[in-house]
């Protein structure tokens, strides 16, 4: 089954293809549907079955297709155990939302606080 049978947008079609992305794992194919109805869902995977995608590419649809919010808000909060793992879903993040309007950061402990306040 391709990833838009499973009801994502061109955009993130498009984005998640340019990664080489082919078709669904087990989990994307019984999670993204989940999502997308609306539904919570506790899942888990072993490492590398694409559990970041499963999760997040439902998301990004969802606020994709909701309209846009006043000024700087934030939607969806991931939180995961270590600041790498941080950096590495906001890198997935940013490349399954490239062509649409919205955006993403990382967020951590243990540097200038700065750029993160304006971002």
């Amino acid at each position: 089954m391709p990833f838009a049978k499973l009801g994502l947008s061109t955009p993130l079609v498009q984005a998640i293809t340019e990664l080489g992305y082919k078709t669904p794992t087990p989990i994307q194919e019984q999670a993204i549907p989940a999502i997308l109805s609306g539904n919570d869902l506790i899942a888990t995977a072993q490492t590398g079955t694409g559990k970041t995608a499963a999760f997040v590419l439902p998301l990004l649809e969802r606020f994709s297709n909701a309209g846009t919010l006043r000024g700087k808000r934030i939607r969806a909060l991931i939180l995961v155990p270590t600041r790498e793992l941080a950096v590495q879903v906001e890198a997935n993040v940013a490349q399954y939302a490239k062509h649409t309007h919205l955006t993403s950061m990382a967020m951590y402990g243990g540097v200038d606080t700065e750029a993160q306040k304006s971002a």
